[in-house]
């Protein structure tokens, strides 16, 4: 067997051990140590399982990594989802549909404070899905307007998946943050016209709420402020050259603190259940970068990307088509695979790919990672639906399935437009570096 076959069977073994349900970082793990072993003997693997865990989660910049999971977790039981979803709703929740496009504005508010698509589905759930039935929605359009709107929280800066993607590739964390801004407003717009579309088809799935007076408009108002001023700081920072992402992470991190504190909703439980919970989502992290780190070692050795280079040297294909085949091949995963592991597994193989074909790394970055969010959304087992079916109890997966499909539409036809016009992705990250 040629070396080059191996990494593909690897790949291949990788793949299918996830599939099954193993662990991520176990799959990747025991694939790349066993690869490696057979590649270059006991001494080799004992030098890389020796020295990988440490040298994969010791560079400073990985910091970055606990600093917005902790900023997240701090926004989450501050009860920030409430009051963004309340001073939206206060000004639209009136119109047709209003509560479904409440939904997705709350969920990109509140994603881009987060950092995480799973935990945005689970808080903005918890707050939107009991108001949307209270008004008469239909179960499949407030389920489905939940789980897509939750995945805005993958693209919106600051994103773990972003910094995870920019440490694979070491490409620069705040060009990704920057890049990521256009994208993650345009994916609001669209699912919003998604809604818009779908309530003008079939009106009586969303009847109209009541009217909010402006007195109660600008209480709203006042109560949600900071929110958009830590965002603006933490995201303005790094635009400015005030501070690096690493540092405008911990900037976050005290900022959501402070704000929980402040909201009166951090008891000593919660502040406590904040710390475990960062603690876990940290390590869960770290371990599956240790488990990837072993198998790129596994994957270069066999020297699987310069094969694919070459391969696609004498294919005659030109760069486009390579790429709709690469999203084409992400596309397909993100229906059996959770983001995490995609970018993961995929991207170090794939980076040189589109360095070859002369592909801007940022600009592939933003188009891995929204492809990423179809993943969590896309039957038949897409995360975000699973979690927003664990909140609303009384509603089938099936319901949900039916209701996401405009949405799915509406992102296909956003990484359309982020393909035919690179200048949407990388028009602002020239402007600020």
């Amino acid at each position: 067997m040629t070396e080059s076959l191996l990494g593909l069977t690897g790949f291949a073994a990788a793949l299918i051990l996830i599939g099954l349900g193993f662990p991520v970082a176990i799959s990747m793990g025991v694939i790349g140590a066993l690869g490696y072993w057979y590649l270059n003997g006991w001494i080799g693997v004992s030098y890389i399982l020796g020295s990988s865990p440490f040298e994969s989660i010791f560079p400073y910049s990985f910091s970055v990594i606990p600093l917005f999971v902790m900023m997240g977790v701090f926004a989450s039981h501050a009860g920030l989802s409430r009051s963004l979803f309340a001073v939206i709703n206060a000004h639209i929740g009136h119109r047709k549909g209003g509560l479904a496009v409440t939904t997705v504005g709350a969920s990109a508010v509140f994603g881009a404070i987060c950092g995480s698509s799973l935990a945005t589905v689970a808080t903005i759930g918890r707050v939107a899905l009991p108001e949307m039935k209270r008004h008469g929605y239909d179960p499949s359009l407030s389920t489905a307007t939940v789980a897509a709107g939750g995945t805005l929280g993958v693209l919106i800066p600051p994103s773990v998946l972003l910094v995870i993607y920019g440490l694979l590739t070491q490409s620069s964390i705040g060009q990704l943050f920057i890049a990521a801004l256009v994208p993650g407003v345009l994916g609001a717009l669209l699912y919003a016209g998604a809604i818009m579309v779908r309530v003008r088809l079939q009106p009586e799935i969303a009847p109209r709420a009541e009217r909010t007076g402006w007195q109660d408009r600008m209480r709203h108002l006042k109560k949600v402020w900071p929110v958009v001023l830590l965002f603006v700081v933490v995201i303005g920072g790094i635009y400015l050259g005030w501070f690096s992402p690493t540092e405008a992470a911990a900037v976050g991190a005290v900022g959501a603190f402070l704000l929980a504190l402040a909201s009166g909703e951090l008891t000593r439980a919660k502040l406590k259940a904040s710390v475990f919970e960062t603690a876990a989502l940290t390590g869960m992290i770290f371990f599956i970068l240790i488990g990837a780190a072993l198998f790129n070692f596994f994957l270069e050795n066999t020297g699987l990307p310069q094969f694919l280079i070459d391969q696609i040297r004498t294919s005659g294909l030109d760069p486009t088509t390579v790429l709709i085949l690469i999203l084409i091949f992400y596309i397909v995963l993100g229906c059996f695979m959770d983001s995490m592991s995609m970018i993961l597994l995929t991207v170090p193989l794939l980076a040189p790919v589109a360095l070859e074909l002369g592909f801007d790394l940022i600009w592939f970055g933003i188009i891995v990672v929204t492809v990423a969010e179809i993943g969590l959304i896309t039957p038949p087992i897409g995360m975000n639906l699973f979690v927003v079916q664990a909140t609303a109890r009384d509603v089938t997966q099936g319901t949900v399935v039916r209701g996401i499909f405009p949405f799915i539409l509406a992102d296909i036809l956003r990484l359309t437009l982020l393909v035919a016009f690179p200048a949407l992705v990388l028009w602002l990250p020239s402007q600020a570096f």
